[in-house]
């Protein structure tokens, strides 16, 4: 955890962001917009794309416009509409998604008048004429008398004045249906206009009742939510879709639905119940989403002029609720809605008037901002702490995991409980937390590997640098101690050969002598301590760890001799002089790490094993072995062919050490080198048991094998000096180096 603190930090950070959005405190554009076309996508997905047959639109169309005139018509066609409608094709209910605020002074009644008050003045079969006319031309009049008694509901709209311009109110409002102070003082969201534009009062009191046909649009321009109360000057009135179906049901009371708790900023109201069950689900501002059931045209709409002139059949409309509104462009009654972007207003009335009926309309409760906050809180602390924990893959998996869950959870709640619930902030939340952790890993690591590049790139190949950065938990700087095999090499008699060159062509045989020795310690995965002139000291083990550790280090000292001898012949052509190299190999536990002082470190190895290592390279050359190792690395590394060399002791050491030389790959070394190699055991054997006699016999036999194998000259020389010094009967066969 304390490693990821950072990157946890920031996860945390990002799901506090979020939380402020969901709680409110702040929005994010970017969750809004994401949220609103998501909660479209699944309304699109979920309507039924079919009207419903219980309501029918009368439509102000081009044909009726054509036929009729141009709107508005006088009220008296409206009067004949409202015959048509009742007594010939027995609706149950008409709404007016039109107002009518001016007065009709198309019949010329006022013309008529003002002649009488003139030139008629003293006529008096005009003035009898005119008073036996004038109620057929009181066309105003006329409609409100054949509303009278009728389920018909007008409709009006409320607006704010800007800009210190003056309130504006025309017409009469209907009745509100909450008096002031109706909510007791709850924190409720009502929406609040201070303006309006009503009917005139002689049209609203002859009508049933009437509602605001005003929408909630969104932030985008989308029509999303209608609200069913809004407040005007302290008291309450409701929308048309809402007026309509209370019209349709003789007017049962409206009764708000509070929850059962309620805090100081919580209002509580989350529902309006009609009267004999119809539950409206509202949100915070008291609004209600919109069931749209389908794209334009999901309603069955009738042209009015076909109702005025009979042209309907009866049964397209018994007992329908009718909606009266227009489709025709020239109108401007087209609204921007999830289903269209070009939608008539009437139609999203009748779907809202459908939503009621059928109970259908999704909620979206107050109480649901907090459960979104909860939700958001408890994914975003979830993989805040996991996903700095995990790999790439299982931190994918983990995060698709979260995605599936929070979709699953919100279809299920939409499906199946008819919850709107949030689903952007959740998504996003889980994209941002996943990307900001792929992200930090991906520059933490190309960080690590810049790193882990600059303080090994000097030691160790490429592709080791590549494994530290994958894994830089496993490396590290510190001082550690651990079991490695160190490797040294040198070159024979430098010294005489540095002697014969020029400084410039030395620097050049350095150079290409040691830059293929070193690819061969690379190519086994070794780390390069350091340059010491012509010397070598390289390790395996660190700082990443190797199970086969002394296993690299032995093929890598026979692949040096290897690559020296495919060098000769260049060197040979050059000029120069054969170079000849003792490699030294030990294993042990030794202390690996940054050393040094203030003033300069270097990540290097120290330990006995160490300087067993270096005094075994020096003392190849006492022996004429190309490569020698110690006994612990014979023993963590048996896939070589071994020959015993001695057993010494070197300067320094009292415990005396079993050195070998490898020979090669076991099932790879020729049988007369096997041969030699149990030969010399048995002459090894006789020389420790003071047999002098068989020693010198199976020397002689593998002198005549190998005539230039130095080992077996040294042993005939110590036999012939002990034969003539016997050592004693307390000689424990082990020949003691007195220099390095």
């Amino acid at each position: 955890m304390k490693r990821h603190a950072l990157l946890i930090l920031l996860g945390l950070f990002s799901v506090l962001l979020f939380l402020g959005d969901a709680a409110g405190f702040y929005q994010l554009g970017f969750v809004q917009h994401t949220d609103a076309k998501l909660y479209d996508y699944r309304l699109r997905l979920s309507m039924p794309n079919s009207g419903d047959e219980r309501i029918v639109i009368l439509d102000i169309d081009e044909k009726s416009l054509k036929q009729e005139g141009r709107w508005p018509w006088s009220r008296d066609k409206l009067a004949r509409l409202m015959d048509q409608l009742f007594d010939r094709y027995g609706v149950a209910a008409v709404g007016f998604d039109v107002v009518f605020a001016e007065p009709d002074n198309s019949s010329g009644l006022g013309v008529l008048q003002a002649l009488g008050k003139r030139q008629f003045r003293d006529v008096p079969q005009y003035h009898a004429v005119l008073d036996q006319i004038s109620p057929s031309l009181e066309y105003d009049a006329l409609f409100a008398e054949k509303m009278k008694g009728r389920k018909v509901v007008l409709g009006y709209y409320f607006s704010n004045s800007e800009n210190g311009a003056a309130v504006s109110k025309s017409g009469a409002l209907p009745p509100p249906v909450f008096a002031a102070n109706a909510f007791g003082g709850r924190p409720i969201a009502f929406t609040h206009w201070d303006s309006y534009g009503a009917n005139l009062p002689q049209l609203q009191a002859s009508a049933a009742s009437a509602g605001h046909f005003n929408p909630l649009v969104d932030f985008d321009g989308v029509v999303r939510r209608i609200p069913m109360l809004v407040e005007h000057d302290g008291q309450y009135y409701e929308a048309l879709s809402l007026a309509l179906v209370r019209a349709v049901l003789d007017k049962p009371a409206l009764l708000p639905g509070f929850a059962a708790e309620q805090s100081q900023d919580y209002g509580g109201l989350e529902w309006l119940a009609l009267d004999g069950g119809l539950v409206i689900p509202v949100d915070a501002e008291v609004s209600a989403l919109v069931p749209y059931r389908g794209k334009r045209g999901a309603f069955q709409y009738i042209p009015v002029v076909d109702v005025l002139s009979g042209q309907v059949v009866p049964e397209a409309l018994r007992n329908k609720i009718v909606l009266v509104g227009t489709s025709a462009p020239g109108l401007m009654d087209m609204r921007s809605t999830p289903v269209g972007e070009v939608y008539p207003g009437v139609e999203v009335h009748a779907s809202m008037i459908s939503g009621i009926l059928n109970q259908d309309i999704k909620q979206h409760p107050p109480y649901m901002l907090g459960a979104n906050v909860l939700l958001l809180l408890f994914i975003g602390v979830s993989l805040s702490l996991l996903l700095p924990l995990l790999s790439p893959v299982r931190g994918m998996l983990l995060s698709f995991a979260f995605l599936a869950g929070d979709i699953g959870l919100n279809l299920a709640l939409w499906d199946y409980a008819d919850l709107a619930m949030p689903l952007a902030g959740g998504l996003l939340l889980i994209f941002t937390l996943f990307a900001l952790n792929m992200s930090f890993g991906y520059f933490v690591e190309s960080r690590a590997k810049r790193q882990i590049t600059g303080l090994f790139g000097q030691y160790v190949p490429s592709e080791l640098v590549d494994e530290m950065a994958k894994h830089p938990e496993s490396v590290s700087m510190a001082g550690d101690s651990r079991e490695m095999t160190i490797l040294f090499s040198d070159v024979r008699s430098f010294t005489t050969i540095s002697e014969r060159l020029e400084p410039k062509d030395l620097a050049q045989l350095m150079n290409e002598f040691l830059t293929p020795l070193s690819r061969v310690i690379y190519k086994q995965r070794g780390t390069i301590d350091k340059y010491m002139g012509d010397c070598i000291m390289a390790f395996w083990g660190a700082p990443l760890p190797d199970t086969e550790h002394a296993y690299h280090a032995v093929l890598a000292g026979l692949e040096m001799q290897r690559a020296l001898a495919e060098l000769q012949p260049h060197f040979k052509a050059r000029g120069w002089p054969e170079i000849h190299i003792g490699v030294g190999i030990n294993t042990g536990r030794v202390s690996v790490g940054n050393m040094g002082s203030e003033v300069r470190v270097a990540y290097t190895v120290m330990g006995d094993a160490v300087n067993l290592a270096s005094r075994l390279e020096g003392i190849t050359k006492e022996y004429g072995a190309q490569v020698m190792v110690g006994e612990e690395t014979r023993l963590a590394a048996p896939q070589f062919v071994y020959r015993e060399v001695d057993m010494v002791r070197v300067k320094g050491k009292e415990r005396p050490v079993a050195i070998f030389e490898p020979l090669g790959l076991v099932g790879e070394v020729d049988k007369d080198v096997l041969e030699q190699v149990k030969l010399f055991h048995h002459a090894q054997h006789a020389y420790r048991e003071q047999d002098w006699d068989k020693a010198e016999l199976e020397l002689l036999s593998l002198r005549n094998m190998a005539p230039d194998c130095k080992l077996y000259q040294v042993y005939a020389e110590r036999v012939a000096y002990y034969r003539s010094n016997p050592p004693g009967a307390e000689w424990d066969g082990v020949f003691t180096f007195k220099t390095k």
